[in-house]
Formats: structure tokens, sequence, C-alpha cells
């Protein structure tokens, strides 16, 4: 199972490479099995502030590995979804740190699906997003069916999954589906030194904004008002807020700890 993800701690920000390259880093069971055990691990190691998920070789992934029904035949989808793709979009959505997804190829299917799931999405130019259910009758899982209106709107979603065309990802950028495209040259430099910022930021600040952005998919705006006023209540009690203030108002760039709320 080690060689299907490879799990690297670089600093504060915990690495995970896809390692199917042979396969365009298709989801097998042991690469989601890996996968959900490396943010199994993370949920308990206070020392990881950040998360980067990338590919290794030419691909993002590629979603599925069909080759593993090559027999064809009637099979029980929904079991593989319930017992692996939805118990591993679930712990990335609830992750108190940050998730950057660094797309270093093509993304189709799941893989897709699997990028969105993190807060932020960075892609190469050459990069291309592909919901290519529709080719082999299916239709988009791993949250695809809500990640794509939320993020693009219905009849983008729609267009996406119902004709199965590949977008770009400068036309990703465009649409609001992810948040940059990068030079496919020093990418991956680029993207980790982007991770690496990203845990130099108050991770407890980046906690509640995960909530609440979670929350806001289907709260009315007075239920959404009343979680801002809640978290922030928390928020005005975190170390890093009195940092934040002191390093403004002295003119220097914060120290952040990620220490949490002082409750006395």
């Amino acid at each position: 199972m080690d060689d299907e993800l490879i799990v690297a701690a670089i600093g504060a920000v915990r690495v995970l490479r896809l390692n199917r390259s042979e396969k365009l880093n298709a989801l097998n069971p042991a690469l989601l099995t890996a996968l959900s055990a490396a943010f199994g691990a993370i949920e308990g190691d206070d020392t990881v502030r950040a998360v980067l998920l990338t590919g290794t070789g030419r691909g993002f992934c590629v979603g599925a590995d069909l080759t593993q029904n090559q027999g064809g035949g009637l099979r029980d989808l929904g079991a593989s979804i319930e017992q692996m793709y939805n118990p591993l979009v679930r712990r990335i959505r609830a992750l108190d740190r940050p998730v950057i997804a660094a797309v270093n190829g093509v993304a189709a299917g799941a893989g897709v699906n699997l990028a969105l799931a993190a807060d932020i999405v960075l892609a190469t130019e050459s990069a291309s997003f592909i919901q290519a259910f529709v080719r082999i009758g299916l239709i988009p899982d791993a949250g695809g069916t809500w990640f794509l209106p939320h993020l693009i709107g219905e009849a983008r979603a729609r267009g996406l999954a119902m004709t199965g065309e590949a977008i770009s990802a400068q036309q990703a950028v465009d649409w609001g589906m992810i948040w940059r495209c990068l030079p496919d040259e020093g990418f991956a430099e680029a993207a980790m030194d982007f991770a690496q910022g990203m845990a130099a930021r108050p991770t407890q600040s980046l906690a509640a904004m995960k909530r609440a952005f979670n929350q806001a998919a289907t709260n009315t705006l007075d239920a959404q008002l009343d979680v801002e006023r809640d978290l922030q209540r928390v928020m005005g009690r975190t170390p890093d807020f009195i940092e934040g203030v002191r390093a403004f108002i002295e003119k220097r760039p914060a120290a952040f700890t990620g220490a949490p709320p002082i409750t006395r």
C-alpha cells in the first residue's frame, strides 16, 4: 500500500503524492485506503498546518481504475462509493487544516472531484478537467454533482457532466472552478511554496473558515450570520488574533502559531 501513495513531511506541510504514474494515478482500493489513512493520521497530528495533494508523472488522477473490471458484468458501484469515496471526500472537507490540490496534468472522473474536494486547487497550464462518467454510462460521483453546480453554476455543471467534454485549466479558472493555473515549468516548486505560505497563516482562522463555508451551502443568510457571529467570538480569543493585531500596529509580518483559543 505504501507504494500507491508517497507521503512526505516538508516543514509544516504534509505532501500526499498519488503514485500510480503508469496508470495516470487511477484510483484503486489500495490507493484509496492509503489516502484515507494518510488523512486520518493528519487529523491527529498538530505539527501539520497544510496538506498538498498532487500526483506523480504526467497526470493528476484519471478517476477509478477501470482495468479492474475488464470482465465486465454488473457491479454494485454504490458499495465502493459508500465504503471508500464518500468517507474520503468527507474527511478532506472536514479537516481543520487547508488542503491544496496541485493538479499536475489531466484530471478525469473522480480525479476531478477529488481535487475539487480540496480548499484550493492549483493546476498546470497544460492540465485539463474531464467529467468522463457519461462516457461509460455513469454519473459524477465523489461529490461531483454537488461541487460543480456550487462552483460554476447549474448550466455549466450540466454541460460538463452530460457531454463529458474536457476544459482547460485556464477555462476552469475563468469559470471559478479552480483558484489558479501556473506554468508547467517549476509547477511542483510553485505549489510547494504556495502550500508553505498557507501553513504560515493562522490555522484556527482557516479551520473556522472551512466550517463556515461548509455550513453556508445549506444555510439561510440569517442562519449564516449567526454562524459568523459564533465563530468570530471564538476567533477573538485566539493568540493568533492578538498577534495579528500587534503585527499590524507594529508594521511587521505576523508570526502565527495556530494555538487554540484562550478559554479563561
